[in-house]
């Protein structure tokens, strides 16, 4: 009886150490971005590092046996380029969003992505059209959205033309990616390989076409800007440790409990992100604007509830049906399930 209670403390501290790793990698990233966008003012190559540094982590960890991930090879590679494209052009929107807004304007507009979902899944994948209490909730996300950017005394058309771009882009990259990985068939740890490794081949092309390298190339030859600087060196490699985290502590810990639990902690994230925000400088909004930002927060807790209410629901006749999942299948159905952190800034997915 002693080692079976001993195996199942084990188990809890094990799980409960997860959920708190990813609850302070998923609360900490967005400000950490903001941080080092702030004192690294070249978000591709930002990006870029952030790529490598997973891309890495991952290979490493894979060489010791710390996990397992799909062999990269160049037929699946060119399946899953459109992918990685969509994917780029999500993290490179939502670090120029940072770059010229506040960490609570990305959360409005990171908030707002059911919205987009819901429209696209029912247009282009021929799924249903929300109940009735998930499009309630879809009008308060958009309510509270609105009530943001009409409060927002730092608007700036700069910020809120990023803003929408990466509303467009993190909408398109949630709904063709879920598609792209469950067909393609790759493990979590697969996708984040092949996701970092072929956004980094495609920065350099990024690169030329915004400028940056110019202004890279002009900051190297002048030995000024910001490359010599311990705290910008400190805010780079931070976001990259962290990036890389969250990788591990998201797929661990969706693992490890319910959906329900991993989307209530997708929840409390916010609002840690929200309150870390505040508490630390005053790259925030105002207290309307929070109040706003508030409401469309709960607004997403409604939405999560109301589709986790309709999946649930849903398992006892499909189960009636369907054969069990493999282990491999439930992989791929979790990464095509993916919250705000794996497209997130994670660069797991975190962005």
């Amino acid at each position: 009886m002693v080692p079976a209670k001993l195996d199942v403390s084990k188990q809890y501290y094990a799980t409960s150490s997860l959920v708190v790793g990813y609850a302070l990698c998923s609360s900490l990233l967005a400000v950490i971005n903001k941080y080092a966008i702030t004192k690294f003012n070249y978000p591709g190559l930002l990006t870029a590092l952030q790529y490598f540094t997973s891309a890495l982590g991952v290979w490493v960890l894979g060489k010791i046996g710390f996990l397992h991930h799909d062999p990269f090879t160049v037929e699946i590679a060119k399946k899953f380029l459109p992918a990685a494209v969509v994917f780029f052009l999500a993290i490179f929107t939502n670090t120029n969003l940072l770059r010229h807004a506040n960490v609570d304007t990305f959360i409005v507009f990171r908030s707002c992505t059911p919205l987009l979902v819901a429209i696209a899944d029912a247009t282009f994948r021929k799924q249903p059209c929300p109940s009735r209490l998930t499009f309630v909730s879809l009008v308060i996300i958009l309510g509270g959205a609105v009530g943001y950017v009409a409060t927002d005394s730092a608007f700036t058309l700069t910020a809120y033309s990023w803003a929408f771009a990466y509303l467009v882009t993190i909408t398109t990259e949630m709904v063709y990616i879920k598609h792209m990985v469950t067909n393609l068939g790759l493990n979590t740890w697969g996708f984040v390989l092949y996701n970092n490794l072929l956004s980094l081949m495609i920065s350099p092309l990024f690169w030329v076409i915004t400028g940056e390298y110019a202004e890279v190339f002009d900051a190297l030859r002048s030995n000024q800007g910001s490359w010599f600087e311990p705290g910008a060196f400190f805010a780079v490699s931070l976001s990259c440790i962290f990036g890389l985290l969250i990788s591990f502590f998201g797929f661990a810990a969706r693992k490890a409990v319910s959906a329900t639990a991993f989307t209530v902690t997708g929840v409390v994230n916010k609002f840690l992100t929200v309150v870390i925000n505040v508490a630390i400088w005053d790259k925030h909004a105002s207290p309307l604007g929070l109040l706003c930002l508030l409401l469309t927060i709960a607004g997403g807790v409604l939405y999560q509830q109301s589709v986790t209410g309709a999946g649930i629901a849903a398992v006892p006749q499909r189960e009636s049906v369907l054969p069990k999942h493999s282990d491999s299948e439930n992989d791929i159905d979790t990464s095509g399930g993916r919250d705000e952190e794996k497209g997130l800034i994670g660069k797991s997915s975190g962005l």
